[in-house]
């Protein structure tokens, strides 16, 4: 297993990810990440973003997930878990602590919070958010764009 910064080649394999996923949890909808204009070229996208980065897991040569950080409010110095998904087959391998780990090392160095925004649906991935200090929002933050979602998180870091 091996976490690395995604490439150019790694696009397609991280989009179906992420697409079967929601599919699959009946999120193939507009305010979810399904229809997110980046989701083509994410390599691109996190490149030209400062402060920016996305992780894909690679299992025995094959892509097999992915996370990212991105900006969310530059002024508060927020910026945003983005994107975590893993194929079923690299459900229940620990590989999404491993993603979180990496993930949040990173906006801990960069940014004084983090912020996501998911579903209560899915119970496994709050439960995950909630294990990594993150706390439960009563709303989303101001600039908000995926409005399907229900679930807002934040996690302040020690700077």
């Amino acid at each position: 297993m091996i976490i690395r910064e995604i490439t150019q080649q790694d696009n397609a394999a991280i989009k179906k990810i992420i697409q079967d996923s929601l599919s699959s949890l009946g999120l193939a909808i507009p305010g979810t990440a399904y229809f997110d204009p980046q989701l083509a070229d994410l390599h691109q996208y996190y490149n030209n973003l400062s402060q920016a980065k996305y992780w894909i897991v690679e299992r025995d040569g094959e892509v097999v997930g992915g996370v990212g950080i991105a900006p969310f409010d530059e002024q508060a110095k927020i910026c945003e878990l983005q994107k975590l998904y893993l194929s079923p087959q690299a459900q229940g391998l620990g590989l999404a602590n491993q993603l979180m780990e990496r993930a949040l090392a990173y906006a801990a160095d960069h940014y004084a919070a983090c912020y996501l925004e998911t579903t209560h649906a899915l119970e496994a991935a709050c439960r995950l958010y909630e294990k990594f200090g993150f706390t439960l929002l009563t709303e989303p933050l101001v600039g908000s764009e995926h409005s399907a979602m229900n679930a807002w998180y934040l996690k302040p870091f020690n700077q």
